[in-house]
């Protein structure tokens, strides 16, 4: 196994946990309890991990996350269908479904 990601919301790594897991990458949450440790613990110990259980897919699973966090700076775009806003990490329009252009 193999450490692909952690962050101290655990929020944020099980969403990449289902993104992984939607391209048929499975991985596996470590320290998914450890913040009451903090104080005890260094904290960044106590973040919670996201493992990659099959290591020959690592590069694809980089790479997923890589796209979701250069994702994470773009703007947000509006749908040419409907005119509604869209935050950067919708690929189709939360309104109407038109696809981001």
């Amino acid at each position: 196994m193999k450490k692909v990601f952690s962050h101290e919301n655990r929020m944020i790594v099980f969403n990449m946990k289902n993104l992984l897991q939607a391209a048929g990458i499975e991985t596996v949450v470590v320290n998914e309890f450890a913040a009451g440790g903090v104080g005890e613990l260094p904290t960044f110990d106590t973040w919670p991990e996201l493992w990659l259980e099959d290591e020959s897919r690592l590069a694809e699973a980089e790479a997923i996350l890589r796209e979701v966090q250069d994702n994470q700076n773009r703007q947000a775009w509006f749908c040419r269908r409907c005119g509604e806003q869209n935050d950067a990490a919708f690929q189709i329009c939360w309104n109407c479904g038109r696809a981001c252009e």
